[in-house]
C-alpha cells in the first residue's frame, strides 16, 4: 500500500512538472527558498566579530563573502527580472553583522521579485553579462543558483573554520 501511495505522489509530481510551461525558471523559483533559508542562517551563524576573518591571506574576509553574495544577487537577479539592479547605498564588507545580513535578506526578497517577472519564453533574450559580455537570460539563471551553491559552500567553509557547523550539518531540531 505505500508503494502505491509513493507512486502515487510521484506519477503527480512528474504530471505537474510536465503541464509546467515554464519549467526552468519554475525550478529556479523553487530552489531559491531553500538556498535563501540555508545562506541566510550560515551568516546569521557566524559571530560578528569573526566577520573578518579570512582562512588565508590570500583569501576574502567572511564579511568580503557576504558583500559578493549580495552584490551577485543584485546583479544577476536584475538581469533576469529585467529591471535596474538593487544597489544597497555604500554597503561595504566592514560593515556590522546586522547592516550584512539585511542587506543579504534583501538581496533574496530582489531575486524574488526579478523571478516573478520572468518566465521561459524569455530564456533567449540577450541580456549584458558579466565584463559587458553579451548572452541569453537562461546564463543569468544558470549563474544565479551556480552562485548559490558555491556561496554556501564557501560560507560553510569559513563556519567549519570557526568551529560551527553550517546549517545543513547542523541536527535537526
Amino acid at each position: 500500500m505505500k508503494t502505491a501511495i509513493i507512486l502515487c505522489a510521484v506519477l503527480a509530481a512528474t504530471f505537474a512538472v510536465a503541464q509546467d510551461k515554464n519549467p526552468v525558471t519554475s525550478v529556479v523559483k523553487e530552489i531559491l527558498p531553500r538556498q535563501q533559508r540555508n545562506l541566510v542562517a550560515a551568516v546569521e551563524e557566524m559571530p560578528a566579530d569573526k566577520f573578518n576573518y579570512k582562512p588565508t591571506e590570500k583569501q576574502v574576509t567572511f564579511g568580503h563573502l557576504v558583500l559578493h553574495i549580495v552584490e551577485s544577487n543584485n546583479y544577476l537577479c536584475a538581469k533576469i527580472g529585467d529591471i535596474p539592479e538593487g544597489k544597497p547605498a555604500g554597503l561595504k564588507e566592514t560593515d556590522g553583522k546586522d547592516k550584512l545580513v539585511a542587506a543579504l535578506k534583501a538581496s533574496f526578497d530582489f531575486c524574488s521579485t526579478a523571478l516573478g517577472k520572468t518566465d521561459d519564453s524569455k530564456l533567449g533574450d540577450t541580456v549584458e553579462l558579466f565584463g559587458g559580455r553579451k548572452g541569453p537570460r537562461a546564463f543569468a539563471l544558470i549563474a544565479l543558483t551556480n552562485d548559490w551553491a558555491d556561496h554556501y559552500s564557501s560560507a560553510a567553509m569559513y563556519l567549519r573554520l570557526n568551529g560551527l557547523l553550517p546549517p545543513t550539518a547542523q541536527p535537526k531540531k
